[in-house]
């Protein structure tokens, strides 16, 4: 199966100096795989925050309204996402967050 990049942030290689890449995984709901497989996602604006529970979040991601479904079925596009990483990782990438000053941006 060929892998095919959903959305990019080119901007993010000129704004910021690009230390470390990391791969995570994204909590999303049936009518945002739907739309994201049609092409309808930017993350020219988004980055992970840090919650108190100890998670990793991605904020300001859009991801457009699945049209193929009824209202009740439908998604904020622009509403927070979980990123699934090992707990060790979490860790390591929260306390960066937090002490170092680091920003997380998706790629």
């Amino acid at each position: 199966m060929q892998k095919k990049s959903i959305a990019r942030n080119k901007k993010a290689n000129f704004d910021f100096f690009i230390t470390e890449k990391i791969e995570a995984g994204i909590m999303l709901k049936g009518s945002e795989v739907k739309s994201l497989r049609l092409g309808g996602a930017s993350i020219a604006e988004s980055y992970a925050d840090a919650q108190e529970n100890g998670e990793l979040f991605l904020v300001n991601s859009y991801i457009k309204e699945y049209e193929g479904s009824g209202n009740y079925l439908q998604h904020d596009p622009k509403r927070i996402r979980k990123l699934l990483l090992h707990k060790k990782e979490l860790q390591k990438y929260i306390g960066a967050i937090s002490k170092k000053g680091i920003t997380i941006v998706p790629l």
